[in-house]
C-alpha cells in the first residue's frame, strides 16, 4: 500500500532551480536510501515530504492518519523534562490505562456478585489491549532503548535542556524509535554515534516494521538497511532496486549503456547529415536527401550521459622506498599523565600493509597514532621505525594548518621550489579552484580543510601515512576518490577510521585495542567482525558453571535455542522474500489494469488483485507473529 506519494517536486530559491520534476513513492515497509552529490537536495526533499517546507510546484500526499517521525540533521527538541520522563512520556496513554488497571484491581478487592463480574470482565478486556500493546514490556523498552544510545542510568535524572547538541540529537532519535510511527524520515542519523551503536541501530532498523527513508554518508549503514537506493539528481530521481553497493554497480551499469546508445546514435546523424550534404544538391539524388533530413528532423536525439565523474583526482606516492620492516610496536603501554589506556599493544608493520586501528570511543586510538607520530611519548614499551621510513601524520583536528594562510599559501609555503601553477593545479585535483585559493584556512569549512589537508599530505611523497579520521567531514564522493587513491597508494598505511566501509575497502589488516591491549585480525572489516562474532560465541560455551551437569544443560539449551533461532530467521527470510514477491505481483496487476480499458479483463484483474492483497495480509501477519517469537 503506498503511504507516501510525491508528485512532480520542484524546490527554487530566487528563480535558481534546486531540483524539479521529481517524483517518489513510498510503500509499507520500504527501506529506502536518498542518496546524491552534496548540495543537490537531499536534506530539502525531506523537508518537502514532511510538510517543513513547500515545494514551488508540485504535491506531496500522505495516506490519511500516516502517523511519521522526521530526524533532521542535529534535530534538537526542547523540554523542561529529564531524559527518563521525557521517553516514558511516549508512553502517556499505556501508563493512563495502567492507572485505570490498578484503579479496578482496588475494586474488584471490594465487589461482589455481579459488580464484580462486570468489573472483570472489563478488566480482562483492558488487560488484553494493555499487553498487545506492550503494556507489560514499555519500561524495559525504554532502559534498552536509552542504553543503546549510551545514555546510562547515572545520565536518567538529567534535564534535557542540560544536554550537549549531541545528545540531544541522540535522544530525539531514541525517542522516535520508542514511538515506532508507520514511517521514519532520518536525515544522518548516525551523526554522534560510534560504531557499537550503529551496528545497534542497524540491526534495529533491519526489523523495523514501519517504512524507512534514510539519507546517510555512512555507506556500510546503507548497505545493511536499504532495499531501495533512490538517487536525486537536479532534474530526476532515479529509482535501484537494492542497497548502495548495488546501487553504484546498476548506475555504473545504466550509465555504459548510455553512453553506448548516445555514441552509436551521435554516429547514426553524423551518417545521415553527411549523405544530406553531399547529396541535396544533385538532381538524381536530392529525393533521397530530403528524406534523410527530415529523418534527422523526427529523430528524438539522446542527451550526452553526464558521466558524474568525482571531480577530485586525489593521488598518494612515495618519492623512495621504504624496507621491509616500516614499524614495530612491543609491550607499548598509550595513555595520558601516567594513566594508563590500553596495555599491552602489539603491532609489526611490514612494507604495503594497510592496518585499520578500531575500538571503542576513549580507548585511545588517536593517542597510539600520536604516540607513534612522535607528538606523545608511550607510557612504557617500545615503538620504532624501519630503515628508510618516511612518515607523514593527518591529524584529524587540522592543527597543521595555519588559520591566517591562504589555501594556495599554505602549501606554497611549503613547497617555495615549486611553480605556482604546479600548486594549483595540485588544489585544483582537490577541488580548489579559481578565487577558492585566495580563501583563508579560517574561512574554509570542515570538509574543505579536510582536502587541503590531504593535497598537502599528497605533495609531501611519504612512504609511510598515518591518518587519523580522514574520511571526517568529506562526502561519499571524496570519500570514494580517497578510497582508490589510498588503495593505489604504493607505501604503507595506519589508519584509525570510524567509517566501516572505508576500512572495508582500504584495510587488508585490523588492530583492535582495548583495555587489555591490541589483537590483530589479518582480513577486512568483515571479515574482522566474523571473527568477533565466533570468538564471542566459544567463549559463551566454553564459561565456567558451577557444576558439571548444569553445565551441560545450559550448553544443550543454548545449542536448542541457536537452531531455534536460526530456523525462525530462515522462516523469516522466506516470508519476507513471499512478501517481496507480492509486491511485485500487485505492481504489475497495477500496470495491466492501467493499460486497458475492457470492463471484463479489469474485473477480473481486481479480483485477481484482491486475492493478492489478501494473502499478502496473511503474510505480514505471520512475519509479525514471528518477527515477536524471535524478539522474545
Amino acid at each position: 500500500m503506498i503511504i507516501l506519494q510525491g508528485t512532480k517536486l520542484e524546490r527554487s530559491f530566487a528563480g535558481d532551480v534546486l531540483f524539479e520534476n521529481i517524483s517518489l513513492q513510498v510503500d509499507e515497509r520500504d527501506r529506502i536510501a536518498l542518496v546524491g552529490r552534496n548540495g543537490v537536495g537531499k536534506s530539502t526533499l525531506l523537508k518537502l515530504l514532511v510538510g517543513e517546507e513547500s515545494p514551488t510546484s508540485g504535491t506531496v500526499q500522505m495516506k490519511k492518519g500516516l502517523s511519521y517521525s522526521y530526524l533532521a540533521q542535529n534535530s534538537r527538541f526542547e523540554s523542561n523534562k529529564t531524559i527518563y520522563e521525557e521517553m516514558l512520556s511516549v508512553f502517556s496513554e499505556l501508563r493512563s490505562d495502567e492507572k485505570r488497571l490498578r484503579k479496578l484491581e482496588e475494586e474488584m478487592s471490594q465487589s461482589t456478585g455481579e459488580d464484580l463480574t462486570r468489573l472483570m470482565a472489563t478488566y480482562d478486556a483492558l488487560s488484553e489491549d494493555f499487553r498487545q500493546r506492550g503494556g507489560f514490556t514499555y519500561e524495559r523498552d525504554v532502559r534498552s532503548i536509552l542504553q543503546a544510545f549510551q545514555f546510562d542510568e547515572m545520565m536518567w535524572p538529567m534535564k534535557i535542556h542540560e544536554l550537549s547538541g549531541g545528545q540531544n540529537t541522540r535522544l530525539a532519535l531514541a525517542k522516535m524509535l520508542l514511538e515506532q510511527p508507520e514511517l521514519l524520515i532520518l536525515d544522518e542519523p548516525t551523526n554522534h554515534l560510534d560504531i557499537e551503536t550503529i551496528s545497534w541501530l542497524e540491526n534495529y532498523l533491519s526489523n523495523y516494521r514501519g517504512a524507512l527513508i534514510i539519507v546517510s554518508h555512512d555507506r556500510y549503514f546503507l548497505d545493511k538497511i536499504a532495499t531501495v537506493t533512490l538517487d536525486l539528481n537536479p532534474h530526476s530521481l532515479d529509482r535501484y532496486v537494492g542497497n548502495y553497493s548495488r546501487f553504484m554497480d546498476l548506475k555504473a551499469e545504466k550509465l555504459a549503456t548510455e553512453e553506448k546508445n548516445y555514441e552509436k546514435q551521435q554516429k547514426e546523424i553524423a551518417k545521415l547529415e553527411d549523405f544530406v550534404q553531399r547529396n541535396i544538391v544533385r538532381a538524381s539524388t536530392t529525393k533521397r536527401a530530403q528524406a534523410r533530413r527530415k529523418q534527422l528532423e523526427k529523430m528524438d536525439r539522446l542527451e550526452k550521459p553526464k558521466n558524474h565523474e568525482k571531480s577530485a583526482h586525489m593521488a598518494f606516492s612515495a618519492e623512495r622506498p621504504s624496507g621491509n620492516v616500516v614499524l614495530t610496536v612491543k609491550d607499548v603501554a598509550i595513555g595520558y599523565d601516567g594513566q594508563v589506556l590500553s596495555e599491552p599493544i602489539q603491532l609489526d608493520v611490514r612494507k604495503m600493509d594497510a592496518i585499520a586501528i578500531v575500538g571503542p570511543n576513549g580507548i585511545g586510538k588517536t593517542t597510539l597514532l600520536k604516540s607513534i607520530e612522535g607528538s606523545l611519548s608511550p607510557i612504557r614499551g617500545d615503538i620504532r621505525l624501519g630503515a628508510n621510513v618516511d612518515m607523514g601524520y593527518y591529524d584529524q583536528q587540522h592543527s597543521q594548518l595555519t588559520p591566517s594562510n591562504t589555501v594556495l599559501d599554505e602549501i606554497w609555503n611549503d613547497f617555495r621550489t615549486s611553480p605556482e601553477v604546479d600548486i594549483r593545479n595540485r588544489l585544483g585535483a582537490f577541488l580548489f579552484s579559481g578565487d577558492d585559493v585566495k580563501k583563508t584556512v579560517s574561512m574554509l569549512s570542515g570538509g574543505e580543510r579536510a582536502r587541503l589537508l590531504l593535497a598537502k599530505l599528497s605533495m609531501e611523497n611519504h612512504n609511510f601515512l598515518l591518518l587519523d579520521e580522514p574520511t571526517n567531514h568529506l562526502d561519499i564522493d571524496s570519500k570514494e576518490v580517497l578510497e582508490e587513491a589510498l588503495i593505489a597508494f604504493d607505501g604503507t598505511l595506519v589508519f584509525v577510521s570510524h567509517d566501516r566501509y572505508f576500512i572495508n575497502r582500504v584495510a587488508t589488516q585490523i588492530l583492535e585495542i582495548s583495555e587489555n591491549g591490541s589483537h590483530l585480525y589479518l582480513g577486512d572489516y568483515d571479515y574482522y567482525l566474523s571473527k568477533k562474532s565466533q570468538q564471542e560465541e566459544l567463549v559463551s560455551s566454553q564459561e565456567d558453571l558451577p557444576d558439571e551437569q548444569s553445565g551441560q544443560d545450559q550448553y544443550r539449551q543454548q545449542k536448542a535455542n541457536q537452531k531455534e533461532e536460526r530456523k525462525l530467521r530462515r522462516l523469516l527470510e522466506e516470508l519476507e522474500e513471499k512478501i517481496d514477491n507480492t509486491e511485485v505481483q500487485l505492481e504489475e496487476l497495477q500496470d495491466r489494469m492501467g493499460a486497458t480499458n475492457e470492463l471484463a479483463e479489469l474485473s477480473r484483474l481486481q479480483e485477481e488483485l484482491e486475492q493478492i492483497e489478501e494473502r499478502q495480509e496473511r503474510l505480514l501477519a505471520e512475519w509479525e507473529e514471528l518477527s515477536l517469537k524471535l524478539e522474545a
